[in-house]
């Protein structure tokens, strides 16, 4: 019985010697996924908030234009844009007091900060609020197609941001694929019947430079404070980030619709679809800082391009989208931009 039992562990220490070899020379990554280990998992985590992300971003610009009517906001835009970051706010708190109940409070999860942590927090609220007012005034100079081509000159202006800020080198292939991305998204949006690409006045042009250099240096800026400090809960670093956009949006909602809320009341003219846009806001934001802290900028620059493709595809049936010939083109095109760079990170 002694023997058997010696030979069986000798048996088990060759079994473990040859799965250790087996895996000796492999990458980390494919060792860890064997087992199920913690690379798969952030890896499964990215992907869901990836894809949460795009779905919520491909509704956004049709749920702006569904709340107006008659071509016009019925509704304050400064109290849609305080609504948002407070229900933002409110869903942080809640993921916070679940974190509290079945962990218990510690010093990355507690909402008391010091003031040099949260003193970086209002330079990106501040650009936040006036890229997402200038979000419902574009409107007005261009159309769904118009604003949708328009918004991705932020993937420009968010490549030469992360490097310059974050100090992260982009490969050649990369900026490659930067500029084959615009012009993929580009070509799946033009108008086959005109020969220009938009019908955009002078101050629709300037609005979308204007928000898409916003959009670049508030991303870039905001992963930089979110990746500074790993371990802190991003439900805290996200609840102060709100906490700073309510007070911006409130100091909006006096300079600018005082009047109106005094008089017609905080909620005058929403509708279902505006409780709804609000709602695809809020949620946008919070899939935006889980991108940010699992992922990077780059992989939400690249969400909102790939929901532009997915909106014209719902458009097809909720609409009676025309698939032309220059859209399935440029869907192709931004395909090859993403695997692009995908291969030319720099190593």
């Amino acid at each position: 019985m002694e023997y058997r039992k010696l030979k069986d562990q000798d048996e088990d220490g060759n079994s473990a010697s040859d799965d250790l070899e087996s895996l000796r020379g492999k990458p980390l990554s494919v060792a860890a996924s064997l087992g199920g280990g913690p690379v798969d998992r952030k890896w499964k985590r990215k992907s869901m908030v990836t894809l949460a992300l795009t779905v919520l971003t491909s509704s956004q610009a049709i749920l702006i234009v569904w709340s107006k009517r008659a071509g016009k906001y019925e509704y304050s835009v400064t109290t849609a844009n305080f609504s948002v970051e407070a229900l933002k706010c409110a869903l942080s708190l809640a993921a916070l007091a679940r974190i509290w109940n079945n962990e218990g409070v510690t010093d990355d999860n507690r909402l008391s900060t010091t003031l040099d942590e949260v003193s970086v927090y209002p330079i990106p609220a501040a650009l936040y609020l006036v890229k997402n007012l200038l979000q419902y005034y574009i409107f007005a100079y261009v159309d769904a197609p118009g604003y949708q081509i328009l918004k991705n000159l932020n993937i420009i202006s968010t490549g030469v941001l992360y490097r310059i800020i974050l100090k992260r080198k982009l490969s050649e292939i990369q900026w490659a694929a930067f500029i084959i991305l615009c012009a993929g998204c580009t070509t799946a949006q033009l108008n086959p019947s005109s020969d220009h690409v938009l019908q955009t006045p002078l101050q629709g042009w300037v609005m979308a430079i204007v928000m898409a250099l916003l959009s670049g240096f508030a991303g870039v800026y905001t992963e930089a404070i979110i990746k500074k400090r790993p371990s802190r809960n991003i439900n805290v670093q996200n609840f102060w980030l709100y906490v700073f956009g309510m007070v911006f949006n409130a100091a909006a909602i006096v300079i600018q619709d005082f009047d109106a809320v005094v008089n017609k009341g905080f909620f005058h003219g929403y509708s279902f679809i505006t409780v709804l846009m609000i709602l695809n806001h809020a949620l946008s934001g919070i899939a935006v800082s889980m991108v940010m802290k699992y992922a990077d900028n780059i992989v939400k620059v690249y969400s909102t391009s790939v929901a532009m493709l997915l909106t014209a595809v719902v458009s097809v049936f909720l609409f009676g989208f025309h698939l032309s010939l220059a859209f399935f083109l440029g869907s192709i095109v931004v395909s090859v931009s993403v695997y692009l760079h995908s291969i030319g990170k720099v190593r």
